[in-house]
């Protein structure tokens, strides 16, 4: 998954759980836990692109 891709999973997941009413528990942690992973990825990214800009 591309960074674009990522951010766009990322927030539907965020909007999901902003309007968790109906799902369980487990469904929550669950797309909390990937919401989690990919922004870390995206930070990931972010930080790299940082560092190579940094080096120029």
């Amino acid at each position: 998954m591309n960074f674009d891709e990522s951010i766009g999973r990322a927030e539907t997941i965020i909007a999901q759980l902003e309007q968790a009413q109906a799902i369980s528990m487990d469904e929550y942690k669950r797309l909390a836990n990937e919401a989690t992973a990919l922004l870390k990825q995206c930070k990931a990214e972010i930080d790299g692109m940082e560092k190579n800009i940094e080096n120029i």
